[in-house]
């Protein structure tokens, strides 16, 4: 059974939409300890958990964007990073290995900082169409259609059918 995931609410900040489901964050949520390959470690519990859609390795964008068609896992497999969510009036955590992130759609996200070996695993659920939004007035009007349309997963990235995702992204 998976950690309690932390859990965060943004508001809309008028570029960012954000989502009036909460971001959650697994602190440790995969067990990366004597792993020489976390990436794989990762990818393996985002994939068996139904999650493993578009996996993909790569750091984190130093802009702030969302993605209003799809939800997001961000999975920290090396390094250290400080993220800011929910936009420029966010929270800004502290990422390391084993940390994950669960990104309802609409959730800005943009990395501040990053250490040199920084390894981010990221993936979507099954259901939704990937985009990239930056913030323009445009791209608003049009999340704000499309979020709300962006289904719920039947599973979480960390903890399955049983992890908390189903729980409290339940409507």
């Amino acid at each position: 059974m998976a950690s309690i995931p932390l859990t965060f609410l943004f508001k809309d900040d008028g570029a960012v939409p954000n989502n009036a489901l909460p971001m959650l964050v697994y602190r440790g949520g995969v067990d990366l300890a004597g792993n020489v390959e976390p990436e794989r470690a990762i990818e393996r519990a985002f994939a068996d958990n139904g999650w493993g859609q578009g996996v993909w390795r790569d750091g984190i964008f130093p802009y702030v964007h969302y993605h209003s068609m799809i939800h997001e896992v961000l999975g920290i497999a090396r390094g250290r990073a400080k993220v800011r969510f929910g936009g420029n009036r966010g929270e800004e955590l502290d990422l390391g290995p084993g940390d994950v992130a669960v990104l309802p759609a609409g959730t800005g996200h943009q990395k501040l900082w990053g250490s040199p070996d920084l390894m981010v695993i990221g993936g979507y659920p099954p259901e939704g169409t990937y985009n990239l939004c930056r913030g323009s007035k445009n791209e608003h009007a049009k999340a704000l259609e499309t979020i709300p349309q962006v289904p719920v997963p039947a599973s979480d990235p960390v903890g399955g059918k049983d992890g908390a995702l189903p729980r409290l992204w339940a409507s």
